[in-house]
């Protein structure tokens, strides 16, 4: 009975062994889909087929990239979050339709639906005024909208974006109030700025840079920490105003996706960014490569989203 027992332990283990072996070298066996709840052309998109390119080589199979646009992302963010994780299924996240939209409005998946895989990049947001319009600081700003509650006006890129969320946030840590005026994306909003429709936006550091050497803005302050294409403008932090927010974006996954097709997706991304390839691509189309593991990508957006939630809270709780 003894030897009998020993034999039926000893076969457990081996099995769990095998199990555990097998379960250590997942491998992808049909193509794996990079969703992207954006049109082809954008940052996010142009996100997506950056790392999907350069780690191609890594895979023994295709990474093809699917746009899903519609409603700020979120539709695509449904998808995933609704998806079997089985590790063929990834959205490019960490923007609005992740840290964001789904505080503003309801929507059908949140932050724990996902489970990082890795950032790959992220890109300061940037606070700017008009050049003859009086506002050349961010005491300057804040000065003016205690003076006239209500009155200074900011555009952004969309309602319930990043953007809009950036301005709330630093609004409550000012306490201020400004009025908010949403346009069908940065561009537009940065046109509004320019013809004086609005006193504020964000803009990209790129853009910020091209725009303060033409002489037609005030960069006042980022949202994160400095830019390297404006090094000499501070943050918000920097001025006293608690407030952490950039635009990142990386690949996430189903929650359900297991630790071994997690760890398998890292890896082989995490390679790619350390290529020429994938190097090149990112200076030529002004991407700032930005790695973080995939936990520590879920920590940030999560940091992110609780600032977005405390600064409409702060807001409701003032209506009432």
């Amino acid at each position: 009975m003894k030897s009998l027992k020993r034999l039926i332990i000893a076969c457990g283990l081996a099995t769990a062994s095998a199990a555990s072996v097998t379960a250590q070298e997942w491998v992808p066996e049909k193509p794996i889909r990079i969703v992207v709840g954006f049109a082809p052309g954008g940052g996010t998109d142009q996100t997506a087929r950056l790392i999907a390119s350069a780690a191609q080589e890594l895979f023994p199979v295709p990474l093809v990239v699917e746009n899903r646009p519609g409603a700020s992302g979120t539709l695509a963010a449904e998808m995933v979050a609704k998806a079997e994780g089985d590790g063929y299924t990834l959205l490019v996240a960490g923007g609005s339709e992740s840290t964001s939209v789904p505080h503003h409005r309801e929507t059908q998946y949140s932050l724990d639906d996902f489970r990082g895989v890795i950032r790959v990049n992220r890109e300061h947001m940037v606070i700017v005024s008009k050049a003859d319009s009086g506002l050349d600081s961010i005491d300057a700003v804040v000065e003016r909208a205690k003076q006239h509650p209500g009155e200074l006006a900011y555009g952004s890129s969309g309602p319930a974006g990043i953007l809009h969320s950036a301005f709330l946030v630093f609004g409550q840590e000012a306490g201020i109030d400004m009025v908010h005026v949403p346009y069908q994306g940065g561009s537009p909003a940065l046109a509004a700025l320019l013809g004086g429709h609005v006193d504020l936006t964000i803009i990209t550091p790129g853009d910020a840079r091209a725009q303060l050497d033409a002489g037609t803005i005030n960069v006042l302050a980022t949202t994160s920490d400095r830019a390297e294409q404006i090094p000499d403008v501070p943050s918000l932090s920097e001025l006293g105003y608690d407030v952490n927010l950039e635009n990142m974006k990386g690949l996430v996954a189903p929650a359900s996706t297991p630790d071994e097709a997690v760890a398998y997706l890292q890896e082989r991304f995490a390679k790619a960014m350390e290529t020429d390839a994938f190097t090149t691509v990112a200076l030529r189309s002004n991407i700032t490569p930005s790695y973080l593991t995939g936990a520590e990508f879920e920590q940030a957006m999560q940091s992110m989203s609780d600032a977005v939630a405390g600064a409409l809270s702060s807001e409701t709780a003032a209506a009432e």
